[in-house]
């Protein structure tokens, strides 16, 4: 039966005034701290960590503004890429509440961590959520990431997203020599912090198969250690993110007690970039820290940020 181009038109019409109440629809979220309401899928979204802003360029959601310390360039390279462009709102420990006023967004995505404090001047601007991310895991990261994913309107886009994540760290473990011992810690000038298996980067090393020393029983998430500290975990890999040069490392490598290490006598020790694996969580984040694990303990070389 031929359909006349009078009906065509009205099902188009209905199709798009469909849609249209659909993206409309209003979306309620508990971010375990407040209910949320947002009338319509947001449109201009300020974030205030570099977790959320991996959220966002996951599902391919541009924010207005972002919390990015003043330099871009430490935010993931992939999400750059993704997200495009975006008005910097200041540090991410203490984010410049006018910018953000200035911005007019209808929703705000703040760190539970940092910005407690700030709940009641971020939610008088408009809608905040307030989810875990400075020291949240693997798994956390990506809880996370599903609430936001429901507050964009894209609970769909971001599950199947997230289920590519997991699947991509399935195939990465599966090449990977299961159950070497490896430790990530940052490098500052006159200190060491080691990242041990609650934090996000030791998170990632086990989801990929991996074993992560912990400093003591019940440590934090990140711990600073001096080199005696390290000498008894010895790792058989060590992957070091310098902050900068030079480091206490780079210190420590002169000493004698450096050659003692493990790592170091059969040349396991790895530079990674600092702000990829010690500042970025996330979806992306956990692609690419497991993918320079994987090129470097098959004896690649890691991808190093720019």
């Amino acid at each position: 039966m031929r359909i006349s181009r009078l009906t065509q038109g009205l099902m188009a019409c209905l199709l798009i005034a469909c849609s249209t109440v659909l993206r409309a629809a209003p979306i309620d979220i508990n971010d375990g701290q407040h209910s949320v309401h947002l009338p319509a899928a947001p449109q201009r979204v300020v974030v205030l960590e570099f977790s959320f802003l991996d959220s966002l360029a996951a599902v391919g959601v541009t924010p207005v503004g972002a919390a990015d310390d003043g330099d871009a360039k430490r935010v993931l390279p992939r999400v750059r890429e993704a997200i495009g462009q975006w008005r910097s709102v200041g540090l991410r420990s203490q984010p410049s509440i006018e910018e953000i006023a200035r911005l007019k967004p209808d929703l705000i995505i703040a760190d539970l961590n940092r910005h407690q404090a700030l709940y009641k001047d971020l939610s008088s601007i408009a809608p905040t959520l307030l989810l875990p991310s400075r020291g949240e895991d693997y798994a956390g990261s990506l809880a996370s990431a599903e609430l936001i994913g429901k507050a964009l309107g894209k609970p769909e886009q971001m599950a199947a997203r997230i289920a590519q994540n997991r699947a991509h760290l399935k195939e990465i473990a599966q090449q990977i020599p299961g159950g070497a011992v490896v430790l990530f810690g940052v490098a500052r000038e006159d200190s060491f912090s080691v990242h041990g298996p609650h934090s996000y980067a030791g998170s990632v090393l086990q989801a990929i198969g991996l074993k992560v020393p912990e400093v003591r029983a019940n440590a934090a998430p990140t711990e600073f250690v001096s080199l005696e500290q390290l000498l008894a975990l010895n790792p058989a890999w060590l992957l070091v993110g310098h902050y900068r040069h030079p480091s206490i490392v780079d210190g420590w490598s002169k000493q004698p007690l450096w050659q003692v290490l493990s790592a170091v006598q059969h040349q396991q020790v790895a530079e990674v970039d600092g702000d990829t694996w010690a500042r970025n969580r996330g979806v992306m984040a956990s692609e690419q820290i497991a993918e320079d694990t994987l090129a470097i303990l098959k004896g690649g070389k890691a991808v190093q940020s720019q």
